[in-house]
């Protein structure tokens, strides 16, 4: 099956543009190469919302959140989104959300006031569909168009492709541009993160948009303990990241786990790095625990503001937050919107 819609600009962005402003959609039945784990063709899953409001902009600064997709198909051996709370089933498979750009386009035409739209959080917005689906980019567009502002979280390098729509955002609004980095290795990252850009190649991504002006930073979590806690492991993220210009650096010593995603990252690890008994010692030291911290937590801590102090790195939250949000100046949500 196709899913195919032409969505005429003139119509979503209420005034007059040119054939080349027209974007046509199209999302066909796509396969991504054999060497991504799980991933199936592309279905799509019926949405009745697309942005949802943040109980506060405490995280990042956004006040909304949107997922243009469902599932996800890194294959990241950690994602707390594999856990059933979230009701995802299937969670490797990818799946389109029907109608979203047009679902979208009328909930911006409808708020009152403007703020920030993160998105990343629950699906990562530049999986490998997106290269040819653009329903990230469409949406991009419509942010821009309807004068919100944006915080992008992803691991891919695609995330670069979008830069022209990033620039035409902070001409108006906050636009903030995050890449997640949890080491520095790149043969570890292909071992937890398998089906996405290697850290070098992120490195390079964020590079790029920093040098064309972008507020670009890392999120560094999750941390994974016995694997990614090494103190070297830590400057070394933080000094590459200086190198590439991000402003800021935001951590998570620890990981999270519960339930089927706990039990799904026990068995990774036992077939990722057989013989070193890593399961046992997550058994042993956090049991059924929800947090699981890093042992050496305060070392780690130490080490990363250290680094980050000596480079200027931005890494608390209400620091970044202010930062990504200086020089703008627009309307605040409303309660009662």
């Amino acid at each position: 099956m196709i899913i195919e819609g032409i969505c005429d600009l003139n119509i979503f962005f209420q005034k007059p543009m040119t054939n080349s402003d027209k974007c046509v959609i199209m999302i066909s039945n796509m396969t991504i190469s054999d060497n991504l784990r799980g991933v199936r063709q592309m279905e799509e899953v019926k949405a009745v919302s697309i942005l949802h409001r943040n109980k506060t902009s405490g995280w990042f600064g956004t006040d909304y959140n949107m997922n243009l997709y469902r599932g996800c198909c890194h294959g990241c051996i950690y994602c707390d989104s594999r856990s059933d709370c979230y009701g995802i089933g299937d969670f490797d498979s990818v799946r389109c959300k029907a109608n979203s750009l047009e679902i979208l386009r009328d909930e911006l035409r409808r708020k009152l006031h403007t703020g920030v739209i993160g998105t990343g959080a629950m699906s990562d917005p530049y999986n490998p569909y997106e290269e040819k689906a653009l329903l990230t980019r469409h949406a991009l567009e419509l942010i821009d168009a309807y004068g919100f502002g944006c915080a992008v979280l992803s691991k891919s390098a695609l995330m670069t492709r979008d830069i022209d729509i990033f620039l035409a955002i902070k001409e108006h609004s906050p636009m903030m541009c995050k890449l997640t980095v949890t080491t520095a290795d790149d043969e570890l990252c292909r071992k937890l993160e398998p089906n996405v850009s290697v850290s070098s190649e992120r490195f390079e991504a964020l590079a790029k948009m920093s040098d064309s002006g972008l507020f670009t930073g890392i999120t560094m979590m999750p941390v994974l303990p016995f694997i990614e806690d090494s103190e070297e492991n830590i400057r070394s993220i933080v000094r590459l990241g200086h190198e590439a210009g991000v402003r800021f650096i935001y951590p998570a010593f620890g990981v999270t786990l519960r339930n089927t995603q706990r039990e799904y990252f026990l068995r990774s690890l036992d077939e990722i790095f057989p013989g070193e008994g890593l399961s046992h010692k997550y058994i042993h030291r956090f049991g059924n625990s929800y947090e699981c911290t890093c042992p050496n937590v305060k070392t780690l801590w130490k080490a990363f503001t250290e680094e980050c102090e000596k480079y200027g790195i931005l890494y608390k939250m209400q620091d970044i937050i202010s930062a990504s949000k200086l020089g703008y100046e627009y309307d605040q949500m409303s309660l009662f919107e």
